[in-house]
């Protein structure tokens, strides 16, 4: 573990050190326009709701997620940091952690946390616990979504009064022409048909299930900041998708993220369609890992 964070912290004093040929990220406009920190932090503040998009497991990723929102507070006090990494049926503990006292130990042997959470969400829950924000556990568990791309949406129909408060209010509507959702059928190939959209199915599920929770708890004259996976918000579709079909007058910016071995210049992907949201963040392929 501290060579991973030696690392990391050797890789972001070399691009300052060795100037502009050496550097780990560089974030770009939706009009293709180079944009600093500080620019992008004061723009999201004019937002209700930031859709911070991420690789999970890159390192540096990480680190900006957590000082964008630390200058994002800067200006406004009022936020809420929501996490698809924390599922609604870890709410309690997550909330008594943050803001009622409940001890480390407690909260660590309550919690489902994914792997990388100490070097990567860490960080951003201490932060909410040292400014006493409210950190909203925004995920459908996982069981569920499972569940589904098992078996059926239908299958939920079965679930307990109890159960389904975990999961977005049914019935759930799915447009499966919605941005990333034909991609995810054409990329099962030989199974599509109704296993992909059955597969579809479980992703809007937790989009749609964040999209609520983002919904539930929203800050008045705040912003919720969201720190989800770039499927998940890319190309103003899944949770900005959901969002914006419920309250269309939501001011709702997204962070896309792209990798590039170009010295970070904005090439959009051959492969896909690219649609620029309001911030695109470029990462170096060979950025350090977390796992």
């Amino acid at each position: 573990m501290q060579k991973l964070f030696g690392y990391l912290l050797i890789y972001l004093i070399g691009s300052t050190v060795f100037g502009q040929n050496l550097t780990n990220f560089q974030f770009y406009q939706k009009n293709g326009k180079k944009v600093n920190v500080e620019k992008v932090a004061k723009e999201l503040a004019k937002y209700d709701v930031v859709l911070f998009g991420e690789h999970h497991n890159d390192a540096v990723n990480h680190w900006l997620q957590l000082k964008i929102t630390e200058k994002i507070y800067e200006q406004n006090k009022n936020i809420h940091l929501g996490m698809e990494m924390f599922e609604r049926d870890n709410q309690t503990y997550l909330t008594n952690y943050v803001l009622n006292g409940l001890d480390e130990k407690q909260f660590k042997d309550s919690v489902r946390f994914w792997n990388n959470y100490k070097t990567d969400y860490q960080p951003l829950i201490e932060f909410a616990k040292k400014n006493k924000l409210a950190a909203i556990a925004t995920n459908v568990p996982r069981k569920y979504a499972s569940k589904v791309a098992k078996e059926s949406l239908k299958s939920l129909d079965d679930l307990s009064a109890d159960e389904k408060k975990w999961i977005v209010k049914l019935p759930l509507t799915v447009d499966y022409e919605a941005p990333g959702y034909p991609e995810m059928i054409e990329m099962m190939g030989e199974h599509s048909g109704m296993k992909a959209k059955q597969f579809v199915d479980a992703q809007a599920l937790k989009d749609a299930t964040m999209s609520e929770s983002i919904l539930r708890n929203l800050p008045k004259n705040g912003i919720f900041i969201h720190y989800n996976g770039d499927y998940h918000s890319k190309n103003y579709g899944g949770i900005y998708w959901y969002l914006k079909n419920t309250n269309p007058n939501l001011k709702v910016a997204v962070i896309s993220i792209l990798e590039s071995d170009e010295d970070l210049k904005m090439t959009l992907p051959k492969e896909e369609k690219f649609v620029p949201t309001e911030f695109i963040l470029v990462l170096p392929k060979d950025s350090p890992k977390t796992f």
